[in-house]
């Protein structure tokens, strides 16, 4: 494919934050509407970008994008996802928390509350945290990952596996329309299976992005989180699964 400049244009603008809209290309690029949607279709269809609602993605695959990509995408959204899930964590509890841009919603939204015990892997989380005199934060060992501050390996699992905490709040790459929970690093995905194993009510983050991207590795299945808290769920059949299977959904646009 010969990229124009529009296609440049819309591809270093995706690489900027992971995520273009329709109307914000348009007004940038001074085009129609119209055109962008035919520009975003021809990216698509040589595989540079993945359609979504309103827009385009880029391109899921067998590596994630970069932290700050990451951290661009439906950064409103994850705010009120954050205090969403926040809302539902009472005073006095303790809790896991991931690795993930969403996850660290949840930090930020926790920050005035009172006797918490937060158990991280996520060093984001932690210095969140840290300004909260009234919440003791426990950091595991593992690897650094320096790309986005995450802690992982088999050290970092075996300090998961000394806790049992009240919350897990987990992050995820990409939710399959049948409701399974994938990720991009194997490692990673230990140490989300810990989380999860060793906690008594699972939280799962995640913006309804999450929906139209894929990532290859298992972490496990919806049925295994107690509540879904998202911005919304334009998948019917991600819906159904949940209801099936008793989880909770908790939506911001509802």
């Amino acid at each position: 494919m010969n990229l124009s400049f529009r296609h440049k244009e819309i591809l270093n603008c995706a690489r900027e934050t992971g995520r273009v809209s329709v109307d914000d290309l348009a007004e940038r690029l001074q085009v129609t509407p119209q055109t962008v949607r035919r520009d975003l279709n021809e990216l698509c269809d040589h595989g540079h970008l993945t359609r979504i609602h309103g827009g385009a993605v880029l391109e899921s695959g067998v590596a994630n994008m970069a932290y700050e990509a990451r951290r661009g995408i439906a950064s409103e959204e994850k705010e009120e996802i954050g205090a969403l899930c926040a809302a539902a964590i009472p005073d006095n509890a303790s809790l896991f928390i991931n690795i993930g841009t969403t996850t660290e919603a949840v930090a930020r939204a926790l920050r005035n509350r009172h006797d918490l015990l937060v158990i991280t892997n996520n060093l984001n989380v932690a210095n969140i945290l840290a300004q909260n005199p009234h919440c003791d934060v426990v950091v595991t060992g593992g690897m650094l990952r320096r790309s986005d501050g995450g802690l992982v390996g088999e050290s970092t699992v075996d300090t998961v596996q000394q806790f049992k905490a009240d919350y897990a709040i987990i992050g995820v790459s990409a939710i399959d329309d049948d409701g399974a929970l994938l990720d991009f690093d194997y490692r990673e995905v230990r140490v989300a299976q810990a989380i999860i194993a060793n906690a008594r009510k699972v939280f799962l983050v995640s913006d309804g992005g999450k929906l139209a991207r894929s990532a290859p590795i298992r972490i496990g299945h919806i049925s295994e989180v107690d509540a879904f808290f998202t911005d919304k769920i334009d998948s019917e059949n991600l819906r159904e699964v949940c209801t099936q299977h008793g989880v909770e959904i908790h939506e911001t646009e509802a």
